[in-house]
């Protein structure tokens, strides 16, 4: 026979658990230098311009 699980420990452990999750998340998203959002800012624009380039002037017709 299995072990009688206490709901209320059960609820507090998984509530703890989401907590250190969107922490952890929370660390990676707003936990950076200035110097780094800058260098994120500066690739994401690069890499939207380089993208830009190679776009077509024209869209292509519906027929080829």
């Amino acid at each position: 026979m299995t072990e009688p699980i206490n709901l209320n420990k059960f609820r507090k452990a998984r509530a703890k658990a989401d907590k250190a999750q969107r922490a952890k998340e929370n660390r990676a998203k707003f936990g950076r230098t200035k110097a780094e959002k800058d260098l994120d800012t500066a690739r994401s624009n690069k890499a939207r311009d380089e993208a830009e380039a190679h776009r077509l002037d024209t869209p292509p017709d519906e027929h080829g």
